[in-house]
């Protein structure tokens, strides 16, 4: 089980800025990049703005283990499982909010935003 401390805990309810690393699907090489992460309905979703494909959507979906880099208000490296959200009802859901927030067409951000749901092992 892995041990959250109190601050940590706090940051991941919170949502913000997140890095994560991911293992390249054709390299197998580590690779960092910083992206939004959300707290909806008490389930934490890392997103992005709609457009091109992403490097780190398609690492994910060969392999849907990394680290989950907690860097606003507390430090930690958590590892995590994704789960790439495809089904389009799902998506309606839980890129409302973050679609209001952004500013962003809701339409626009269903079809062509990454969505993916962060687990942490027990």
């Amino acid at each position: 089980m892995i041990a959250i401390d109190d601050m940590v805990r706090d940051a991941l309810s919170r949502g913000g800025r997140v890095e994560i690393t991911t293992r390249g699907r054709r390299t197998g090489a580590a690779r960092r990049v910083v992206l939004a992460f959300h707290v909806i309905e008490d389930r934490i979703y890392l997103s992005g703005r709609p457009g091109w494909p992403r490097s780190w959507l398609a690492n994910l979906k060969a392999d849907p283990h990394f680290t989950f880099h907690v860097v606003d208000g507390a430090q930690a490296d958590l590892p995590a499982r994704a789960r790439v959200i495809t089904e389009p009802a799902e998506r309606e859901r839980v890129i409302g909010p973050i679609a209001a927030k952004w500013g962003y067409p809701r339409e626009l951000m269903v079809s062509g935003s990454p969505l993916v749901e962060v687990t942490f092992p027990d």
